[in-house]
């Protein structure tokens, strides 16, 4: 049966009234947490991970994949409305969206949002059920040695992403490969880095480490600076875009889908990077280019197109090679592996029901969102308004409540509370989050396939040679050789496309007060915070 059939098949599992309630709580759920900054669905997932393990292992991948794309929906709404974006893959949208609103225009930029972002994800959707299968069938051809060097790929990729910093994301990278350190080794039974504490021994659970890391983290990060005063809501009224709104925004959606989908199936560290190139690419080609800046359609339609279409590539590695792209992917992927199920290249064919539910169910929730999020728009900004105060001691109650839900141990607790220091420390320091819980997530698995190469070849390294390997090597050559390669070349040889997307990174995201552009776990929301009191100081 080819991809259709098994798609059709797909949808008999995710119309069931039980799969479509959980779709439609997803995306509810995902949209309103888009709109709340600083919070975003990699948090939201870390946080009902624990709370999901008697649900079907179908239906809660259905509503985390809702919360997914609901959290990339949402998070269009502040951004446009109030210049705060919920999710960082969103800033770009601020650049023009809110200018728009300023000039009474946020019904028209909040419908290219929605509209751009339903078209470009049921296109990047439609690719993944075609492409996926192909991908996986590819993979089976892939040993050893070769995935261990995809995921050293990934390693070094998403630490050396356009505009970050490539030491912090190696320190971060470090810093999450010793976490995964902890424990018995399975070959030698010996432990490692237990320091003598038996509740150790068994390493250090997953879900403890994303909860820490993403919501207390960001809670006691939040907790160290001002709070702001509410904000005003911009009154949107109806949603509704003229033919001139149309036909300035149709070909934005296709470009952002053709550059956002490829951008999310490769380890880059998520959806900033291809949302400024998208940003950059329609100011070039527009033929209004004396609007960007001011409130261009353009501007709205492209990043937040190419943004949907990420969130649907990011699920091509993480099915068909169990490689996350961004964080939210790296949760689902432990999602998926506390229901004992191994994402990879045979996913496809042992767990079929699983795959092409959660891809048909991608679908429906792409709708429910435009039918959602037209209408809702105002509501969903006003709950920027609830305190701080309120909302990350629930959070922090939740995180505490989910930590101990995975072995009722109070060790848990403890633990819970040292790695969410250490996530404090991280965000204070502008290291990365995403190569740290990658390198928990990966890091067991590179050491595994690394060693079986190893014994296969009876401990000769050329067994991690292979022609795919050498393939990957080369580009993990290039990508670390790139800055000092580029240094050399002359200014005119340069991509200027690369070059001036560079440039937007860092200036809209120093606009936002980000230090890092790929972190998508930081508080993008406080860009329009008041100036902080002389007396207090701002911990950064």
């Amino acid at each position: 049966m080819g991809a259709i059939g098994e798609l059709i098949n797909g949808f008999g599992t995710a119309l069931s009234p039980e799969n479509l309630l959980y779709a439609f709580l997803g995306v509810l759920l995902g949209t309103a947490i888009g709109v709340l900054p600083g919070i975003g669905p990699a948090m939201t997932l870390a946080l009902l991970l624990p709370l999901t393990y008697a649900l079907p292992v179908t239906s809660a991948l259905i509503m985390f994949a809702g919360i997914y794309y609901g959290g990339m929906y949402g998070g269009s709404t502040t951004s446009i409305l109030l210049n705060t974006p919920g999710e960082s893959a969103s800033v770009v949208t601020a650049i023009e969206g809110n200018k728009m609103a300023k000039r009474g225009r946020a019904a028209q930029a909040l419908a290219t949002a929605a509209i751009g972002s339903f078209v470009a994800g049921t296109i990047a959707t439609l690719l993944l059920a075609l492409l996926g299968p192909v991908v996986a069938r590819v993979a089976l051809q892939v040993g050893q040695a070769d995935f261990f060097a995809l995921i050293l790929l990934a390693f070094i990729a998403v630490t050396s992403v356009l505009g970050s910093s490539r030491v912090r994301g190696l320190a971060a990278l470090g810093l999450g490969l010793t976490i995964g350190l902890v424990g018995i080794d399975a070959t030698s039974g010996q432990q490692r880095l237990t320091f003598g504490i038996p509740e150790l021994a068994d390493g250090i659970d997953i879900v403890i480490v994303a909860v820490g890391l993403f919501a207390v983290g960001e809670a006691l990060w939040t907790a160290a600076h001002l709070r702001r005063a509410p904000v005003q809501v911009i009154p949107v009224g109806t949603a509704r875009m003229n033919r001139e709104d149309w036909s300035r925004s149709w070909k934005p959606w296709l470009r952002g889908t053709a550059i956002g989908f490829p951008f999310g199936a490769v380890p880059a560290g998520g959806a900033e990077i291809p949302t400024f190139l998208s940003y950059v690419t329609e100011r070039k080609l527009s033929k209004h280019p004396e609007e960007f800046g001011h409130g261009a359609i353009e501007g709205v339609a492209g990043p937040e197109a190419t943004n949907n279409a990420s969130a649907a590539g990011g699920l091509v590695p993480l099915l068909t090679l169990g490689l996350p792209t961004t964080a939210t992917a790296a949760i689902l992927l432990v999602a998926i592996q506390t229901y004992g199920i191994e994402p990879g290249p045979r996913l496809f064919d042992t767990e079929p029901v699983l795959v092409w539910g959660l891809i048909a169910s991608l679908f429906i929730g792409n709708t429910m969102l435009l039918i959602l999020n037209l209408p809702l728009a105002p509501l969903w900004a006003k709950l920027l308004q609830i305190p701080r105060t309120y909302l990350y001691a629930g959070i922090l109650f939740f995180s505490a409540l989910g930590a101990y839900a995975v072995n009722a141990s109070p060790f848990d607790l403890f633990l819970l509370l040292a790695i969410g220091g250490l996530g404090f420390m991280m965000r204070r320091y502008g290291l990365p989050v995403l190569p740290a819980i990658i390198g928990v997530i990966l890091g067991p698995f590179a050491e595994e396939r690394l060693r079986t190469a190893l014994q296969i070849s009876n401990g000769d390294l050329g067994g991690l040679i292979t022609p795919f390997s050498t393939v990957i090597y080369v580009l993990i050559a290039l990508i670390l050789l790139w800055p000092l390669v580029r240094r050399f070349l002359p200014s005119k040889a340069r991509v200027p496309v690369l070059s001036e997307a560079a440039h937007e990174v860092e200036e809209a995201h120093s606009h936002h007060g980000l230090t890092n552009a790929v972190s998508v776990e930081r508080h993008v929301g406080d860009e329009v915070r008041e100036k902080p009191d002389p007396g207090v100081p701002d911990g950064r």
